[in-house]
């Protein structure tokens, strides 16, 4: 009986020890990566506060770029415009609207948010090369192998997105808006706050979804998605992607509209291309177990 016990309570005392090694693993990891954060947040702050030293040049030449006739992506559509006959409509001359601010703080309050927003941007592939260092030692060597550009392909995407949706999209955007109007006795007058929301929205969300290879990268190594699925969803995204290229162009020309939608599309069919790469990658993997087996 008394030797029941005792094995009763080695056995309790293993488990209480595993327990609390489980949980100690679990503190540490969260220490670890809490520190990955933090140094992620002082290279933020770094580009904060060098936009926030520079913000007159930022302000000038990148904020109020696409709300100026003068800007590269209409100086471009006026070359092409020109050169292919494409109609006077296709060059903008004039973006008639006025920025206004309501706010005491309100300049103050631009300068900042604005600051942080560009060095947020900037701080993005840091802050991607953090979390993949926090996640690699927890990856096996084929796994570490197979994710190794991730920090510098994700970057790309991103950058790419950042310019894509500077230069294209937010101009056109802009330009439609604020050449769009219900009747002759409104005026355009709009806050700096909601120009600053609208450019901003548009920039950094087409950053996010140029990370759209990325993200099937993932769920594919996870079994969510498979390129079969994404080759019979191709029309449901062909639709979705030329509604958005309509919006946002400022004529229906279907040239502009072109312009926008072929990068989204090209996204799209390189995310079921990494899909597919992963997919037959798995495939070789469960053959090659079977066949040893």
């Amino acid at each position: 009986m008394s030797d029941n016990r005792s094995t009763d309570i080695i056995k309790a005392v293993r488990k209480k020890g595993q327990t609390l090694e489980a949980e100690m693993s679990f503190f540490d990891h969260l220490e670890e990566l809490r520190w990955h954060l933090i140094r992620a947040a002082i290279g933020i702050v770094i580009f904060t506060v060098l936009a926030f030293v520079y913000y007159d040049w930022i302000f000038d030449t990148i904020i109020m770029g696409p709300k100026k006739p003068t800007f590269w992506t209409y100086r471009m559509m006026c070359l092409l415009g020109e050169k292919f006959n494409l109609g006077a409509d296709f060059c903008i001359k004039s973006i008639p609207f006025k920025i206004i601010n309501t706010e005491l703080a309100g300049q103050f309050t631009l300068q900042l948010n604005s600051s942080l927003l560009i060095g947020l941007i900037l701080g993005v592939p840091y802050l991607l090369y953090e979390i993949w260092k926090f996640v690699k030692p927890g990856l096996t060597n084929v796994e570490s192998k197979s994710a190794s550009g991730f920090v510098f392909y994700a970057s790309l995407l991103f950058m790419f997105g950042i310019l894509f949706g500077y230069y294209i999209i937010s101009p056109l955007s802009v330009n439609f808006l604020a050449n769009y109007n219900i009747s002759p006795e409104i005026d355009n007058t709009i806050t700096i706050d909601s120009y600053l929301s609208s450019v901003a929205t548009l920039t950094v969300g087409t950053g996010v979804t140029f990370e759209l290879p990325i993200v099937i990268f993932i769920l594919s190594k996870l079994g969510i998605m498979t390129p079969a699925f994404m080759r019979s969803s191709r029309r449901y995204a062909t639709v979705i992607i030329l509604i958005i290229a309509a919006v946002v162009t400022p004529t229906p020309d279907i040239t502009t509209m072109l312009t926008v939608s072929f990068p989204l599309f090209l996204l799209y069919e390189i995310s079921i291309g990494v899909s597919a790469r992963v997919e037959r990658k798995r495939k070789k993997e469960e053959m090659e177990f079977y066949s040893r087996s």
